[in-house]
């Protein structure tokens, strides 16, 4: 019996050993098997998951002027970083947050720089940014740089971090066409392919946001290996699947910055706009609204009340009257309907018309601004004196759809195209859209408000500048050209954006020639409601107008000029409104005048220490159009707003 149940110990010995060594050679077996055999297997899964994309933005491609002067530049921008890794403390958050702030505090004192930087902004940071340094000041001055090097380069977790910036060099100069930049937002599928950001500028307004594709460059990335715990553990050359970031391509626009500076000097402090062209190829030189602001004020960040004090601001700096602002032009449309009228035979040159300085339509009176009337008058004359009554007359001549249908083949009532954001079309009336907005049809009276430029007819000034380029060059109708083209940082290949021709609109050239002359007697006769822009020595051609807009009983009157130069050769067509105005003839003429004279006058200059580069950006301009571009190159040469429906002509 003893035997027996020491037997049956033994066996059940034998058994949990022989157990035991088969658990153990298959226990050794699968460590062999994850630590040598797939070891390499599984410490690749380990290096993929401890290793985190960070997008790197490309260097944003510069704005130029057609004489290669900068618009837009980019620029090193210092900043004071913190390295979270290298502040990291055991135990909850609120232990690192603590030691950051300490370290932010004690780099305050030294540097004398105050920090604004809050826990809650600490913390966001180590959710969503861990292994990227914080940036706890950015754009620091020179001050700021040496005060570092002698007091804080031993501070541990700290360091200079330099990221880029976009500058504006010429500062207001251009403003409006040049817009601003800001944050970038990331589509989600941007998103879902890194897992940090870099921050990168997109384009808000302006040039900026209209091209910013071409501006933005590409971006790449890097890799960056982290612990268990989220934090940098070091930096990886694993980089074969991230692309290297490139630059974005340089635009050059057809700006002129001298011929700028002068419209914007023009302008002066007046609310308003100006917008010249070259006639010879629809070039836009300038671009001027005021009031302007400073898109370096943008850069690195604006504050909250720096952008509520824009945006509040009654002036509206941030609106670009150039392409948005619309406006009754008033008398500055009279040569539309002259030519109207003159192509559809409706008026003969020879044609008088008497002004007894008002018309009746029934009995409702529209007054000239000639109260005592200009007696008997043809049209040459009438374009000078801007004769209401003369041009009631040929409107009701012509009829409505003449006039229409000039004016839209010159443009108005729809966009230019000219590639800037909330460009305004402006409106073209006619009976369907008097039955929209008016809920009634067309009548008499609104053909006779129409043929002044009043009642509901709105233009941009980009669109008068096209009309007069027309006038000037005797019918063709060009595309506005903002942008000339493109080229990329590293290649010195120049990709030109072509001239486009919208239409010609063949005007007989009697028609176009009694135009022409009446335009220029407006500056240049003794009588010409536009002869305060006269230039000693220089023919020039032109147009004032008045509008009326405001409530009925609290008008106010909003002041246009028209003009193009020399008036045989034209290289320069230029519309200026003025907001608030007297009269065209009486504002806006002067302005006109010291434009003119400042186009004319000036010698080759400077612009902020940069040397004009205009001989090699005319050779450029010659090989690749084949004609020369024009003198205005550096070189020496000689809101929407309501208007009243006019039972009382402005003056022109």
């Amino acid at each position: 019996m003893t035997r027996t149940l020491l037997d049956q110990d033994v066996i059940r010995i034998k058994t949990l050993l022989w157990g035991m060594l088969i658990a153990f050679s298959f226990l050794g077996f699968m460590l062999w098997r994850i630590q040598v055999s797939q070891g390499d297997h599984y410490k690749q899964n380990l290096k993929r998951q401890s290793v985190r994309r960070v997008r790197l933005p490309g260097t944003r491609g510069r704005i130029l002027d057609r004489s290669s002067n900068v618009l837009a530049d980019n620029r090193p921008s210092y900043c004071i970083a913190v390295y979270p890794e290298e502040l990291r403390q055991s135990g909850p958050q609120r232990r690192i947050i603590a030691r950051i702030r300490s370290c932010i505090d004690q780099l305050s004192t030294r540097l004398e720089l105050p920090s604004t930087l809050t826990a809650e902004e600490i913390a966001v940071h180590l959710k969503k940014r861990k292994p990227l340094p914080l940036l706890v000041w950015r754009d620091i001055d020179y001050r700021s740089l040496a005060r570092w090097a002698e007091r804080a380069p031993s501070i541990p977790g700290a360091d200079i971090h330099i990221e880029t910036v976009r500058v504006y060099p010429q500062k207001l100069t251009g403003c409006h066409v040049l817009g601003y930049v800001g944050r970038a937002v990331f589509e989600q599928e941007e998103e879902d392919r890194f897992h940090y950001y870099v921050p990168e500028m997109e384009g808000k307004s302006g040039v900026e946001k209209q091209y910013d594709e071409f501006l933005r460059g590409q971006a790449g990335g890097y890799l960056v290996r982290v612990d268990a715990s989220g934090y940098r553990y070091e930096d990886t050359q694993l980089n074969k699947h991230i692309r290297k970031s490139s630059s974005g391509q340089d635009l050059i626009l057809s700006l002129d910055i001298h011929v700028q500076h002068l419209a914007e000097e023009a302008l002066g402090d007046d609310v308003g706009a100006v917008v010249i062209m070259d006639p010879r190829s629809g070039d836009v030189l300038a671009m001027a609204s005021s009031p302007r602001f400073d898109p370096n004020l943008f850069l690195p960040s604006m504050s909250v009340e720096r952008w509520n004090a824009l945006i509040q601001d009654p002036e509206k700096p941030l609106f670009n009257r150039t392409v948005a602002g619309n406006y009754a032009p008033g008398s500055v449309f009279k040569p539309v309907v002259a030519l109207a009228a003159l192509e559809n035979q409706k008026v003969l040159p020879s044609d008088l018309y008497h002004c007894p300085g008002a018309f009746m339509l029934g009995h409702i009176r529209f007054k000239c601004a000639h109260k005592t009337g200009h007696g008997q008058i043809n049209m040459q004359q009438a374009l000078a004196y801007s004769c209401n009554v003369y041009f009631y007359k040929v409107g009701l001549q012509a009829k409505r759809k003449a006039i229409y249908y000039m004016a839209y083949a010159l443009g108005l009532g729809q966009k230019t195209g000219i590639g800037l954001d909330y460009e305004n079309g402006g409106l073209l009336p006619n009976d369907s859209s008097m039955r929209i907005r008016q809920h009634r049809g067309w009548s008499a009276g609104d053909t006779l408000n129409f043929s002044i430029g009043q009642g509901s007819l709105t233009v941009t000034p980009l669109q008068m500048a096209v009309i007069t380029s027309a006038i000037a060059n005797k019918g063709v109708v060009y595309k506005p050209r903002l942008v000339m083209g493109m080229k990329h940082v590293d290649d010195t290949a120049f990709r030109p954006i072509p001239v486009q021709t919208r239409i010609d609109m063949n005007w007989s050239e009697a028609s176009i020639d009694l135009v022409r002359q009446g335009m220029r007697d407006v500056i240049m006769a003794p009588y010409g409601t536009g002869k305060a822009a006269k230039v000693p020595g220089l023919t020039m051609a032109g147009k004032t107008g008045t509008a009326e807009f405001g409530p009925k009983g609290h008008a106010k009157y909003r002041g246009w000029m028209i003009a193009f130069a020399p008036f045989d050769d034209p290289r320069y067509a230029v519309a200026m409104v003025i907001d608030e105005a007297t009269s065209g003839g009486t504002t806006v003429a002067p302005k006109i005048k010291q434009l003119m004279t400042g186009l004319f006058k000036r010698g080759a200059s400077k612009v902020e220490g940069q040397e004009s580069t205009s001989r090699e950006a005319e050779a450029l301009y010659f090989s690749t159009f084949g004609f020369r571009p024009p003198p205005s190159w550096g070189k020496p040469s000689d809101l929407r707003l309501s208007s009243t429906q006019g039972q009382g002509g402005a003056p022109g």
